[in-house]
């Protein structure tokens, strides 16, 4: 048999393409792994490494816009629009724009929230059954406030949604909050704690996934970029990359933030736009926060781990601009400042930035296509791809075996773009 035929071919070797492909090999099915650089290598490796089904809700609601907007005259706002518009980024925008209405928020948030807890569960087994060594560690996520403002406004847009949602969220006094974490500064308002929530090490997992969908028998090629497509018909007949040609059955799309890029060549106007984020990772700091955590004014997330401490966060619309933005780097630092005892570790490991693959009603694109028949869509997972990863595994396995699924379909569908 040829070597370079399989069942599935998996473009995208992150922490989704890596899920899809270990769940497919569960099934029975053989898979083969597409990888322009090394697994992991993307957005997969920088974040903040936080396990939240606590973010259902999404970022489009009614004023977000005008606040992207104001941004525009603030490079070093939490949420920064660059002002230079392209035509596919102002066509997202326009579509961003009309799914911030409460009704469109709702219907995302509930199908982020299944997702996520569905994804929390199962990722919890799977770290535990196969003793993955990456830092993970069930003791929620906690958010700071040092405004009474900021407070009041996410108890009616976040803790009172995830109560309906059926997420635990504990409401706590600023006294309670200084209490439980000794790393903060004085002066803390309230908070809400998600104790659901978990925390890992990012490039620590994704390794681990890596290694077990080798030993499942699973094939992960490296520096393979994608170069272009066999096409028979509406049929995907071959991957062509820069080692060669590839053939499968299926073909999984699992790019992030690069598959609008590679689904031009497949006629697909993916509606979704790179949102650049960016992180600092420290050795440990002394008097480093028990619990991860959200500076919710400064708008940075806090993680510890046994290993290190990383800050960040952040979200920038700037195309496919590349390299870091100090001014970025710097807020990050400065949020922090506002509100820890002990910012930062001894020494600075790693300056690091990254594209989150951004749709335009902030669901995840998962699914059949509706173009291309032996064509699966992964991607679009937002802020939440290490969240969602081992869901969005588990549905697509589902899918391409003819099983029913754990959850919900509909909402993922690429159907609903006309992909």
């Amino acid at each position: 048999m040829d070597a370079s035929r399989c069942d599935v071919v998996i473009l995208g070797g992150g922490v989704i393409g890596l899920s899809c492909a270990l769940y497919l090999l569960r099934g029975g099915a053989s898979v083969r792994v597409l990888e322009q650089g090394t697994p992991g290598c993307g957005s997969s490796h920088g974040n903040c490494g936080t396990i939240t089904p606590s973010h259902a809700a999404p970022l489009a609601m009614p004023g977000t816009l005008g606040v992207a907007l104001r941004s525009m005259l603030r490079s070093d706002a939490p949420l920064y629009l660059n002002p230079r518009f392209d035509g596919p980024r102002l066509r997202w925008l326009l579509g961003f724009a009309r799914h911030c209405n409460w009704q469109d928020f709702n219907r995302a948030a509930q199908a982020r929230a299944a997702i996520l807890q569905r994804s929390r569960g199962l990722l919890a087994g799977l770290i535990r059954a196969e003793r993955f060594d990456c830092e993970f560690v069930e003791e929620g996520v906690l958010y700071v406030y040092r405004s009474a403002q900021q407070r009041d406004v996410d108890e009616q847009h976040h803790a009172q949604l995830l109560d309906r949602l059926g997420i635990p969220v504990q409401r706590m006094r600023g006294d309670e909050v200084e209490a439980m974490e000794p790393a903060l500064k004085p002066g803390v308002q309230g908070g809400l704690f998600h104790p659901d929530d978990a925390r890992l090490r990012p490039d620590r997992y994704v390794a681990e996934l890596a290694r077990l969908v080798r030993e499942h028998g699973g094939v992960i090629e490296t520096g393979a970029k994608i170069e272009g497509f066999h096409i028979d018909g509406r049929r995907i007949t071959g991957v062509s990359t820069s080692r060669g040609d590839f053939v499968g059955q299926h073909v999984v799309l699992a790019l992030g933030a690069w598959s609008p890029l590679l689904g031009k060549q497949l006629g697909l106007r993916l509606p979704m736009q790179p949102g650049k984020g960016y992180s600092l990772t420290f050795t440990r700091p002394a008097h480093a926060p028990q619990h991860a955590l959200v500076l919710r004014e400064a708008a940075v997330c806090v993680t510890t781990w046994e290993s290190g401490f990383r800050l960040g966060s952040t979200m920038e619309f700037s195309g496919y601009a590349e390299g870091l933005n100090r001014k970025r780097l710097d807020a990050l630092r400065r949020g922090a400042a506002t509100a820890l005892r002990e910012p930062e570790g001894p020494q600075l490991q790693e300056e690091w930035w990254g594209w989150r693959p951004m749709s335009m009603d902030e669901v995840p694109i998962i699914g059949p296509s509706t173009q291309w028949s032996n064509l699966h869509l992964a991607t679009a997972h937002g802020m939440l791809g290490v969240s969602m990863s081992a869901a969005t595994g588990e549905l697509v396995a589902a899918q391409l075996n003819g099983k029913t699924p754990a959850f919900d379909p509909a909402p993922y569908a690429p159907a609903r773009f006309g992909l």
